[in-house]
């Protein structure tokens, strides 16, 4: 699983027909271990590399913009009976509230 921010949604008209009724939201992956903002959140410095890498997965848990989610990649990610059988390869499976490494929260939910 890999924690992502959300930054968009995507939306198609004309798509595979299981993908009918599925939010799809634009992600980039975050750094677990920026503490650039740790009371509010996650901030531009915790998204890794130079070249943002942003990728589209399929929502399950009802994120919204600029929440950090918890995504699974690969079979893990059709494990629910409406993605079986849709071309699914992401899918956004929680919404975080917090992040705490070696004792140090790095991220918490604000609001």
């Amino acid at each position: 699983m890999e924690l992502a921010r959300v930054v968009g949604q995507v939306v198609a008209t004309v798509k595979q027909q299981g993908l009918h009724g599925m939010k799809l939201l634009v992600l980039v992956p975050v750094d677990a271990q920026d503490e650039s903002d740790a009371v509010g959140g996650l901030g531009a410095a915790g998204f890794r590399g130079d070249a943002v890498r942003q990728f589209v997965a399929v929502d399950y848990a009802g994120a919204g913009h600029g929440e950090v989610v918890l995504v699974a990649h690969g079979s893990a990610a059709r494990i629910d009976e409406q993605a079986n059988g849709v071309p699914t390869d992401a899918a956004v499976v929680a919404i975080v509230d917090s992040i705490v490494l070696d004792h140090k929260t790095t991220f918490r939910k604000s609001g």
